[in-house]
């Protein structure tokens, strides 16, 4: 493959910080239709709020991306949120240039797509029912501290510890429990920004992207996203990269996780950061297609 390094990369983006980062994010800009940009929700276009259920796009998320999705192959959202959750919540579902947008929910077990509203799901893993049972009485037996929360995701339970008074302290005394509980069940624990999530093996955010960039025949990817379940999809588009597709690495920065910053191409300053650089990315698509 050759490089499209050598390419200026127009003023308005940042420069990535890689010579890899470098050519995915050249090589989309040459190739748009051919692209795919792929992002998480929360932490990445979504801020971090207290209340998972009060979590909402950035303002600005929607108008950036009707811009955008029409110059690229598919814009996609990979979350481990419901799929119709995270398209409710983003404010997807009938805006005006959002038809080429995919949302992957459940770490890619269900699909909502933009075009027509609906969303596949399979059937529920039976080991989230009894954990569902199992997981209250859990808490209280363990002394789960005030402020510990779950949230029911329909095919995975998550208990966030961001509104304890200790929520590292809380985090860490909750994970061997609640490790056991899921081993008992069959499921995986992914550890996040003061949240555990209970869910089924063998679906990560990687084989959700790679799947779809499969299917889509996508020429790039960029990446972006927050907290240790993207680094999965990290490693996919670092896969991508050594098979000649290139990519481009984005984390929306924060102090919670740094493991994503320390392997990004591209580092910005949280959702508001993603969402500029989504705009200077069409500014540039649609300076080019004048």
């Amino acid at each position: 493959m050759g490089s499209h390094s050598s390419h200026p990369l127009p003023e308005q983006l940042p420069a990535p910080t890689t010579p890899a980062g470098r050519d995915g994010l050249a090589a989309l800009l040459a190739d748009p239709g051919r692209a795919v940009v792929a992002l998480d929700f929360d932490g990445t276009i979504a801020p971090i709020v207290p209340d998972p259920d009060r979590a909402r796009a950035h303002p600005d998320a929607v108008p950036v991306l009707a811009r955008l999705a029409p110059l690229l192959r598919s814009v996609v959202i990979v979350t481990g949120r419901p799929a119709e959750t995270a398209a409710r919540y983003g404010g997807f579902a009938g805006a005006p240039g959002l038809e080429h947008l995919v949302v992957l929910g459940a770490y890619g077990a269900e699909r909502w797509d933009a075009a027509t509203g609906e969303t596949r799901t399979p059937p529920p893993h039976p080991g989230v029912e009894a954990v569902r049972t199992e997981l209250p009485g859990l808490l209280e037996k363990t002394g789960a501290p005030r402020g510990t929360a779950i949230e029911d995701k329909g095919r995975a339970l998550a208990v966030h510890t961001r509104r304890a008074d200790d929520p590292a302290g809380a985090f860490e005394a909750l994970r061997e429990p609640l490790a056991e509980l899921a081993a008992r069940h069959g499921l995986a624990v992914e550890p996040g920004r003061f949240v555990l999530e209970l869910r089924p093996p063998g679906m990560d955010k990687g084989v959700a992207l790679t799947d779809f960039l499969r299917e889509t025949g996508a020429g790039s990817v960029l990446y972006g996203g927050d907290d240790l379940g993207d680094l999965a999809a990290y490693d996919a588009v670092d896969r991508l990269r050594a098979g000649g597709v290139p990519g481009v690495l984005l984390c929306s920065g924060s102090e919670e996780v740094t493991a994503l910053a320390e392997r990004a191409d591209l580092v910005v300053d949280g959702p508001a950061g993603v969402v500029a650089l989504l705009g200077g990315l069409a500014d540039a698509l649609e300076g080019a297609a004048d």
